[in-house]
């Protein structure tokens, strides 16, 4: 999985992710300005520094930081620090004041995101007490005995399943997120599930040109596992709010209700104007689609009662 999606040829070194699957980023702008609020609110928290962080890890071709720094109010804009974290080479079409780097920079004093990042950390399937091993055609067959650390893993966080995804490495590479920030927020947002719901049989799965296919391991295709949130989330250290896509993008004033018929007919431009931004909301916020995501929201350094006041 390493190999298929960072290696020499991989993925998302090579690739260009957008073309294959949708995330909420690029369905509609409405995401972007949701976070932009979260942003500000932690500003607020933070007392309004000189400076502003604003790292984005996993961050594709930079679209959500394009986003934020077009959108950005004065007050905001020229206090921003915008970094893009990505192992592909810098886009081209990325505004100059966008820093880009391949690991996230430390010292972080701000908003650290992972939108749809950690369901891309490579992992290890196990299946009856052995990894599973795939060759670069994706024929599985049995790896060697499941280590030590491993089996402890999969029997707190994921026991009693004929197959499983160990976690572990996404564990690691969140608490290592969580760690660069020095005072802010750090929030990761993905499919996920939990203790208890874990799926039988894994989630492992393949993306091409927007459809599903086989996982197989020659960097033609995403590759991805849904995460086992909580075990991230204890990584990640106390306090931390988990919840749905849905409630965060509500609580950040994305409303997906229909604007009333009535004014179709007293200012028809204005009201198709609120049924498309209402279509988008939907679809952002729709419990069996984007909306299913989890939002894991780590406070570092800060005051976390202001997330209560914000709704989250």
């Amino acid at each position: 999985m390493e190999d298929a999606l960072y290696g020499p040829g991989g993925f998302f070194v090579t690739g260009a992710p957008a073309a294959h699957f949708r995330t909420s980023v690029h369905a509609s702008p409405l995401f972007a300005s949701a976070i932009l609020r979260l942003v500000a609110h932690v500003d607020q928290a933070l007392d309004h520094p000189e400076r502003l962080d604003v790292v984005d890890v996993g961050a594709g071709r930079g679209e959500l930081l394009s986003a934020l720094l077009h959108s950005a109010p004065p007050s905001l804009a020229g206090r921003l620090a915008l970094t893009g974290v990505e192992r592909a080479a810098r886009p081209s079409t990325l505004p100059a004041s966008v820093a880009w780097c391949p690991e996230p920079p430390t010292g972080v004093v701000g908003v650290l995101l992972a939108t749809e990042w950690l369901d891309n950390v490579p992992l290890d399937v196990v299946e009856g007490g052995r990894y599973v091993k795939v060759d670069r055609a994706g024929v599985e067959s049995p790896g060697d005995p499941v280590a030590a650390p491993d089996l402890e893993w999969l029997s707190r966080w994921w026991p009693d399943s004929p197959r499983a995804e160990v976690g572990a490495s996404r564990d690691r590479a969140w608490a290592e997120a969580v760690a660069a920030v020095e005072r802010g927020l750090a929030l990761a947002v993905d499919y996920g599930h939990l203790r208890g719901e874990r799926p039988a049989f894994g989630t492992l799965t393949g993306y091409r040109a927007g459809r599903q296919v086989p996982p197989v391991p020659d960097g033609t295709c995403d590759i991805t596992a849904h995460v086992a949130m909580d075990s991230v989330a204890e990584a990640g250290g106390w306090p931390y709010t988990l919840v749905s896509q849905r409630v965060a993008l509500r609580a950040l004033g994305v409303d997906g209700t229909r604007p009333p018929l009535a004014q179709a007919s007293t200012d028809p431009a204005a009201y198709v104007r609120a049924l498309a931004s209402a279509s988008a909301a939907a679809e952002l916020t729709d419990a069996a689609g984007l909306g299913g995501h989890l939002w894991l929201i780590h406070p570092v350094a800060i005051d976390p009662s202001w997330l209560t006041n914000v709704g989250l």
